[in-house]
């Protein structure tokens, strides 16, 4: 296992569509391993999409555990999830991403989700979630999407953060963890 470099949100990967994957073979589980292994060795984050490592694949994993001592360490790995369905009911609550470093805002999203997605032996699973675990799906399906969270904010909440989303496209605001700048060259740390 490897603990990968994040990518920074303004590198072109993140702006592409993830593609489906057909079968999980070696380098599906290998890609899953790594991604686990990043999450667990980054302090902040609970979750993460294959495209936020640069990978292409419709990968997703998720452990609300992480760095919740209080927390039970869950692991849920969705491949090429999407959202069947949702509610009407939003809730409106604070979002951080590791691709874009020390920027958090309020986003909506719909309180509750239903989500299709397949295990790692290409089991269907279909789930209905709500509260912070359908939040942090909502925001990993949106990587596969091409779709950044700060695109879901109010016009005002944009224009507030476009000078610290400036800072984070420049490379100004460094992380505490290996990150891949919008040219494709390694930050430093």
């Amino acid at each position: 296992m490897a603990v990968l470099p994040i990518y920074n949100s303004f590198h072109p990967v993140l702006k592409n569509k993830a593609s489906k994957v057909e079968v999980t073979d070696d380098s599906v589980r290998q890609l899953v391993d790594d991604m686990y292994e990043t999450l667990y060795n980054i302090s902040n984050g609970v979750g993460l999409a294959a495209n936020q490592v640069g990978d292409k694949r419709a990968v997703v994993v998720i452990d609300l555990g992480v760095g919740d001592a209080e927390a039970l360490s869950e692991q849920i790995t969705m491949i090429n999830p999407e959202i069947i369905d949702s509610s009407e009911e939003t809730d409106d609550d604070y979002e951080g991403c590791l691709s874009i470093p020390e920027y958090f805002e309020k986003v909506v999203r719909p309180a509750k989700i239903k989500v299709k997605y397949y295990d790692l032996e290409m089991k269907e699973t279909v789930v209905e979630v709500d509260g912070f675990l359908a939040r942090c799906m909502q925001h990993e399906i949106d990587h596969l999407n091409g779709i950044l969270f700060y695109e879901r904010l109010s016009t005002l909440r944009k224009t507030l953060g476009k000078n610290k989303l400036k800072r984070i496209k420049k490379g100004a605001v460094v992380p505490d963890y290996p990150m891949i700048n919008p040219d494709g060259k390694a930050q430093k740390i």
